[in-house]
């Protein structure tokens, strides 16, 4: 290929990229695992990602997902696998390169951005898979249950669809309907209850507590955890959330005593896809 030749489609594939980039997101992702067909390291991340998505928008809970991180070497296993196919100086070899090369930034971004995806697009904070479900709802045992917090309603439903015979009642203050899309499109009976309120309500006709993804700017996990330990000491508080990390507040984290036992089931079912490791703790 000659250089100004290299030179005019590197012009044209970026100017394509660029448009790209106003593509909505699942729509700009199905394209690239198009063009990715052949290069497999690519091509499994984007398919987890949309049957994922593809899952979600018909009602159903989601699978696991692996790490939706590239190798560090893509760029590397893509070169040897075009030049193990084409040789030196090939025109589609060389078209090819230029293509990946040029859309590996977008495709990463993409990956590294689902959740932000989900909490935009449905409100779904704490990735609720069917295998997480399946383990909490084991480690529940069927015992009665609040969920406080529940935004959409996420971990509730999948409760309630794994064993219809377990109580379980789903509360929010949907303080933040107007603001994104938490509380917009509930997947199940959402009661309007701020956290405290539904504590004190339902406090006595429940064993357990779910806490999932409290926000990091205020402290209303920590006025849980004291409403729990002063008039609810029954109650036991799972809570989900990133240790130290991108929910709750650093007092919550700092005063809760944690436990994780009897939990490991539920935890690996909750390995995280992203950089937020978010875990289940039993805090008291």
């Amino acid at each position: 290929m000659k250089l100004q030749k290299k030179k005019q489609l590197k012009k044209r594939l970026r100017s394509l990229h660029q448009q790209s980039r106003q593509a909505p997101y699942i729509e700009q992702l199905a394209k690239d695992g198009q063009l990715f067909t052949d290069i497999p390291e690519v091509k499994f991340l984007i398919n987890n990602v949309l049957e994922s998505d593809r899952l979600i928008s018909n009602g159903l809970l989601p699978q696991q997902l692996p790490k939706l991180l590239l190798p560090d070497d893509i760029q590397d296993r893509i070169y040897k696998r075009l030049a193990s196919k084409y040789p030196a100086g090939d025109p589609v070899g060389d078209r090819l390169w230029d293509q990946y090369t040029a859309a590996l930034p977008e495709v990463d971004r993409l990956l590294r951005n689902y959740r932000d995806y989900l909490e935009d697009t449905y409100g779904m904070w704490s990735y609720t898979s069917a295998p997480f479900i399946a383990a909490l709802s084991d480690y529940l045992a069927g015992q009665p249950v609040l969920e406080i917090m529940a935004g959409n309603g996420y971990i509730s439903r999948g409760l309630r669809q794994h064993n219809a015979s377990q109580r379980v009642i789903t509360t929010d203050s949907k303080t933040w309907v107007n603001e994104n899309q938490t509380g917009r499109h509930p997947v199940t009976t959402v009661a309007k209850l701020d956290a405290l309120t539904a504590i004190k309500k339902y406090g006595n006709e429940v064993k357990f507590v779910i806490m999932s993804w409290s926000p990091d700017k205020v402290e209303i996990d920590w006025q849980v955890l004291q409403l729990i330990r002063q008039d609810f000491p029954h109650l036991q508080l799972l809570v989900v959330g990133e240790k130290n990390g991108a929910t709750n507040s650093a007092h919550f984290w700092r005063e809760a005593r944690l436990s994780q036992n009897g939990l490991d089931k539920v935890n690996h079912r909750l390995q995280s896809f992203d950089l937020i490791d978010e875990q289940v703790y039993l805090a008291k």
